[in-house]
């Protein structure tokens, strides 16, 4: 039987989003747009909604006199990234 695919992260920007912050223990927003080939605005408005649902966590700042937005993946958004990766292999198998 297959098992659910969580929706929020089956979106393929929402998905890679959270593979880069899988792996990093941070990633600000620069990064994250050159890492996913994504246009600031499309990457901004699915940051907001992994934000949303607590998958991960955003700190805007500065560095130096530029401003800088940095995500961190949540304990709640690595469980849904796990979870998402064991539901997707029930496909795969």
């Amino acid at each position: 039987m297959f098992k659910k695919l969580d929706p929020l992260l089956h979106s393929e920007l929402r998905l890679a989003v959270m593979s880069v912050l899988v792996n990093l223990e941070e990633a600000d927003f620069v990064y994250l747009r050159e890492a996913t080939g994504a246009t600031a605005g499309n990457l901004s408005v699915q940051i907001d909604k992994l934000t949303t649902a607590g998958y991960i966590s955003v700190e805007k700042g500065f560095k130096g006199k530029k401003p800088q937005t940095v995500c961190k993946i949540t304990p709640a958004g690595l469980q849904a990234f796990k979870d998402y990766v064991e539901a997707l292999q029930t496909y795969l198998k």
